[in-house]
């Protein structure tokens, strides 16, 4: 086979979602190479190596709505009628229900529609059609088809037409903070910032900056053992909460602790709090204290309250807890690898599987209490930020994806595709694409499953939020896989049904009375953004992209910014303002070999791009010529403070005036990535409580 797609392979990958093309970031057209897109195809389970393997894969294709009763799940919108068919012998008859949340039963009428019958697989199959009313209730229900004594059945999903802004906030926008939670310490931290340091800087912000929310890093659960991965973009599941934001002295059972044990404990605290001062986040020695600590505390007894409180935590989160908690407890007595484990306990559905986990019942117990106990102090944080005033409160950031070895990729294997991981293509800030190392989502079988993965993520993560970031909404739409072994730009996109993922987000965040916030930067799809806000789903504005690119790529006017979505002058991918305006990102990328021209060219480009900003900060009475980076720094947030923007944030980098660079794409060891603590203009460690008595913090805060 050449390396030039067939018009075979195009037909079989196009029925697959599986592009054939696309256009980069510089409006070149890209034609995918023959090998990328089989190689995908293999993951999506379509075999496409031979001109014979493409024909039955496509023989396949063409017949399997038709080989199932009804398909795997139905996802609608509330003021939506559509139809569902349903696949039976031909000259059958059959009934069509749905029960509902509640339990109720309704039944379908069948739409007269006549479809020509098909041969499959030796069966003579008939289609009848079945109208799905508009006006259902949101949420989960079952739909049933009986005929000739069998019933199939199939999720229905109603979803909000839209997700509808808090009433709180149509009228006032809000503005609030943005922080890397791990990186705001305080005197009284284990090494990295925790729940009651978020707890902390919400009362702070809410009562003394008047912010609305806080937006945080993703929070979801890293190793259980050492090393502990540094980035919160690459965990191992995006369900549960790393217990590393747990603050040990604010665990109730901590009274019942002995002298002797206490005073263990004690020589622990001292000995994490000396890791505060330490110029780089060391995760592996703050989780360690903390783990011996937790599980001092873990041991003690509850009160029949608290036990009552914690058996319902665990009953609600069902299966799903408990296959994490096995994998935690496997991962702490087998190591990392799941290659080096026993074979019998790589699958976690195996029979051997709840066997070991009888006998690691005290360690599987252990790793459900920790997911209860941060959990409750989260919420915690989110009745402070509230009782301060905050319209939202904490705003949770949602993950692309998880590591491809952890807890996700071993309990949710079914999900998840194997053999490519997920990235993104070539654009201006990562000319060589970049390569996420995460397993994607595989859309077909995360249909057969009913989205049910997906929607308990979600539940979780939204259970103490006032908000949802989602990082890289926009994979929810397509998504750049690479096959392994491939460069970064040596991907494809593929396909998802975004009216299935963007619904349920909207259904999730609705019932949990949440704003989502998408973040939609990079290559996107013109109608893509239009699609997001016809759905309630607020993008990102980043001051130094808001640019007219159809007539030169002049900086906007604030009053061209989106209404709906969240505006801010810098991100966590891009160094904070004071260090973006001493182009500090230029000179990092250029030690690490990450340009593809000069560094003279990238400089050109990047003070061109700063002087246009500051041209129409000058233009607007914000600047003046002679203005020092202060000066720029408050001229850059007040004019978002211009923007229609329902909310507009502020990094705590820029409140401490950090300049270092907290993530830098496209790299893995060569910097000190997610390992930066909050530091002040002289790169020492900044702590929470340096900040509050910060009066620039005041001054810059107040701009918004």
């Amino acid at each position: 086979m050449t390396d030039a797609p067939s018009t075979e392979l195009i037909d079989l990958a196009r029925a697959n979602g599986v592009a054939t093309e696309y256009w980069d970031w510089q409006g070149a057209h890209v034609t995918v190479p023959a090998s990328t897109i089989v190689a995908v195809l293999a993951a999506l389970g379509q075999p496409a190596a031979t001109e014979d393997e493409v024909r039955d894969s496509l023989a396949q294709v063409r017949d399997r709505e038709w080989r199932r009763p009804l398909p795997p799940v139905l996802v609608v919108t509330e003021s939506e009628s559509t139809t569902i068919p349903v696949h039976l012998p031909h000259g059958e008859s059959v009934t069509v229900s749905v029960q509902l949340e509640d339990g109720s039963r309704r039944p379908l009428d069948q739409v007269d529609r006549w479809v020509d019958p098909r041969v499959v697989d030796g069966r003579q199959l008939g289609e009848a059609t079945f109208d799905v009313p508009a006006g259902l209730p949101l949420g989960w229900h079952e739909i049933s088809a009986s005929y000739a004594g069998t019933t199939a059945t199939c999720t229905l999903v109603v979803t909000p037409d839209r997700l509808e802004v808090p009433e709180s906030l149509r009228d006032h926008p809000a503005s609030g903070v943005m922080t890397q939670l791990y990186a705001m310490r305080s005197s009284r931290s284990w090494g990295m910032g925790d729940a009651a340091d978020l707890a902390e800087l919400a009362a702070w912000a809410g009562q003394e900056l008047g912010s609305d929310f806080v937006l945080v890093n993703p929070l979801h659960a890293a190793e259980p053992v050492p090393p502990v991965e540094p980035s919160p973009y690459l965990p191992t599941t995006r369900r549960f909460i790393s217990p590393l934001y747990i603050r040990v002295e604010d665990i109730p059972e901590m009274g019942y602790l002995t002298a002797q044990d206490r005073a263990l404990l004690q020589w622990q605290a001292d000995d994490a709090l000396r890791l505060n001062a330490e110029d780089v986040i060391d995760r592996d020695a703050s989780w360690r204290l903390k783990d011996a600590a937790l599980r001092l505390v873990h041991k003690q007894p509850r009160s029949p309250r608290r036990e009552r409180d914690y058996r319902a935590f665990c009953q609600r989160e069902g299966q799903g807890l408990v296959d994490f908690a096995t994998w935690c407890a496997f991962t702490a007595a087998y190591g990392e690898d799941e290659a080096e484990w026993p074979e019998e306990l790589q699958d976690s559905a195996g029979p051997a599987v709840a066997e070991r986990r009888e006998e690691l019942a005290a360690d599987v117990d252990y790793y459900c209490w920790l997911q209860w106990v941060v959990e409750d102090q989260l919420e915690q944080a989110q009745r402070v930020a509230h009782e301060s005033g905050m319209r939202l409160g904490l705003i949770h950031d949602l993950a692309v994806g998880v590591h491809p070895s952890g807890a996700d990729a071993w309990g949710l294997r079914d999900a998840l595709a194997r053999g490519v991981t997920v990235g993104a293509p070539a654009d201006q800030y990562n000319q060589l694409g970049q390569d996420w190392s995460q397993p994607p989502w595989r859309p077909d079988q995360l249909a057969e499953l009913g989205y049910a993965p997906y929607r308990d993520m979600l539940r979780t993560v939204l259970r103490s939020a006032g908000g949802l970031r989602v990082d890289h909404i926009i994979g929810l739409f397509r998504l750049w896989w690479i096959p392994q072994g491939c460069k970064p730009f040596e991907g494809t996109y593929v396909r998802y049904d975004h009216e299935a993922f963007i619904g349920i987000l909207a259904l999730e965040a609705h019932r949990a009375g949440a704003v989502v916030i998408g973040e939609d930067l990079g290559t996107v799809e013109s109608w893509v953004r239009d699609y997001l806000a016809d759905r309630g789903v607020m993008g990102t504005s980043i001051l130094w992209f808001e640019r007219d690119y159809e007539h030169g790529g002049e900086p906007i006017q604030p009053e061209q910014y989106r209404r709906l979505c969240l505006a801010t002058v810098t991100t966590h991918d891009l160094p904070p303002t004071a260090g973006y305006l001493q182009q500090v990102h230029i000179d990092l990328r250029h030690e690490l070999g990450l340009l593809t021209r000069s560094i003279e060219e990238e400089r050109a480009s990047e003070v061109h791009e700063q002087e246009g900003i500051k041209a129409l900060l000058r233009s607007r009475g914000l600047l003046r010529e002679d203005a020092s980076d202060e000066d720029t720094i408050e001229a850059l947030h007040k004019l978002l403070s211009w923007t229609p923007a329902l909310l507009r944030g502020i990094s705590v980098s820029d409140l401490a005036q950090d300049k270092r660079i907290i993530n830098q794409p496209g790299t893995d060891e060569e910097y000190a990535n997610w390992r930066m603590p909050l530091a002040g203009a002289d790169g020492r460690p900044v702590l929470l409580e340096d900040l509050m008595r910060s009066r620039w913090a005041r001054r810059l805060a107040r701009t918004l």
